[in-house]
């Protein structure tokens, strides 16, 4: 099976999986990654581990020296500096366009250095001025690029609902329509607001985890029916898929039964 690493350029970022080749790397150890904008530093997430893998994958250009961690700080601080600018600047003007993201190329074939402003808006926005300010102001060639609502939150980042970092961010935001059906599908919510992700958009989680929810339809006892557990014989009267369970009233009370400890009596279901 091939070696296989993680890494990401942020905190719980989205992550790249990379070949390490022969090296072995450590989590946190700040490693080399080639970009289109050119190599960069990224954080190893998980080590090298043999995993099953299709397709190729980018090789890992090595373990990151001191001159790499310090052109990497200061591309950090100029991209803060450049963000802060750029909102001061869409500010004076009056401009109805949000921040979301920077990104600063210090070396290219093509040219010097170039700043990347990823913007939101309500539509669409004469910015002729401001890029005029901006490159005046910040003495970089400067690309203002408009994003929708899923990018948006794939830069900003930021917990969903269930806790953890939003899915767009660490796996990246789709690009498909979410299907309504998946939400009937999942899970009985009761008002439209608790189908949105922070991007006001239908959560990307309902369509990455629909095959889970199908794979536990095949196996678990629908509701109403009665199944024979542990506990004694009693009816299903809930569905618990991340905890691969069923939820079953007997006679002594309400309890969570794992799947595999559920006996289905065929052909039985509650009055």
């Amino acid at each position: 099976m091939p070696r296989v690493m993680a890494v990401a350029f942020e905190p719980l970022g989205r992550l790249h999986y990379l070949d390490p080749g022969a090296d072995d790397y450590a989590f946190g150890q700040s490693v080399l990654v080639a970009t289109p904008e050119g190599t960069e530093v990224a954080q190893c997430v998980w080590g090298p581990a043999e995993v099953e893998w299709s397709g190729d994958l980018p090789k890992c250009l090595g373990a990151a020296g001191a001159g790499d961690l310090e052109r990497d700080g200061a591309n950090r601080r100029r991209r803060a500096e450049i963000a802060a600018v750029a909102r001061r600047l869409i500010s004076r003007r009056g401009l109805s366009m949000r921040v979301v993201g920077v990104d600063f190329v210090d070396q290219s074939d093509a040219f010097d250095q170039q700043a990347v402003v990823y913007y939101e808006a309500p539509g669409r926005v004469d910015f002729r001025e401001l890029l005029v300010d901006l490159a005046r102001t910040l003495q970089s060639r400067i690309d203002l690029r408009q994003v929708g609502a899923r990018d948006a939150a794939a830069l900003l980042g930021g917990l969903g609902p269930c806790g953890r970092e939003v899915c767009c961010a660490t796996m990246g935001p789709r690009r498909a329509t979410v299907p309504g059906g998946l939400a009937r599908d999942q899970a009985p919510l009761h008002s439209q607001s608790q189908l949105q992700g922070t991007c006001g958009r239908t959560m990307c989680c309902l369509a990455y985890e629909s095959r889970l929810y199908a794979d536990f339809r095949d196996r678990a006892p629908r509701t109403g029916e009665v199944v024979a557990t542990d506990e004694g014989t009693g009816v299903v009267v809930g569905h618990n898929v991340p905890l691969d369970a069923v939820v079953v009233q007997t006679g002594a009370g309400r309890f969570t039964c794992p799947l595999g400890r559920v006996c289905p009596l065929s052909g039985t279901d509650a009055d």
